[in-house]
């Protein structure tokens, strides 16, 4: 039987938590470029502009098809909130973030192989609480998560978003950053909510 989200429904009009981890638990980013190279390629496919690789050929360009809402990558794992407009378009952007940050990785690196420990999986959301949790979840996942380098927290805390990526659908839900920020604080109201989430990630 596949482990849980690996098969997804695809559907338009529709927020998505998409998780991925290193094959057999190793490290997917070993220093701060590996980082940013996977934040450069989410813009690559999510900015309003369309990019063309070095022979003039179009990369995939998904603007208006899927926003990214928030991320965090971790060393050895990334967790992302999107909302799919258009049917089809989380895979088209996950085939071609995991396949293009694999064969980077792998040659600046050396290696080869599976980079990642199996296709991404991908739990739809159904309810507006669960999705303002999710997006906690995701924004607290490091230990140091108020100084964390590697999440969209600092967008949703004050700092100006860059075009490719889209925190409003979750901001919108609060009156102020200053609300969210004290959301994400309160311990006590994510430790209710965690058994959810963890179930929903089961075998990830």
């Amino acid at each position: 039987m596949p482990s849980r989200n690996v098969i997804k429904k695809d559907v338009s009009n529709t927020f998505y938590h998409i998780y991925a981890r290193g094959h057999g638990k190793k490290a997917i980013y070993l220093d701060d470029e590996d980082y940013r190279v996977f934040l450069n390629l989410l813009k690559r496919y999510l900015s309003f502009e369309a990019k063309n690789d070095s022979c003039g050929r179009p990369y995939v360009h998904l603007y208006k098809e899927i926003e990214l809402n928030c991320y965090c990558l971790m060393a050895n794992h990334f967790h992302m909130l999107v909302y799919q407009i258009e049917e089809g378009a989380m895979s088209r952007l996950m085939r071609g973030l995991m396949t293009s940050y694999s064969r980077y990785f792998n040659k600046k690196y050396d290696s080869s192989g599976a980079l990642f420990e199996t296709t991404y999986k991908a739990s739809m959301i159904m309810s507006e609480r669960y999705l303002t949790h999710i997006s906690r979840y995701i924004h607290i996942n490091p230990k140091d998560w108020q100084r964390y380098d590697y999440s969209s927290l600092p967008y949703f805390l004050g700092r100006i978003s860059p075009e490719w990526l889209s925190p409003a659908r979750i901001l919108d839900q609060f009156s102020s950053a200053k609300e969210y920020k004290e959301f994400i604080s309160d311990y006590e109201d994510y430790k209710d909510m965690l058994d959810e989430i963890k179930h929903d990630l089961a075998n990830k």
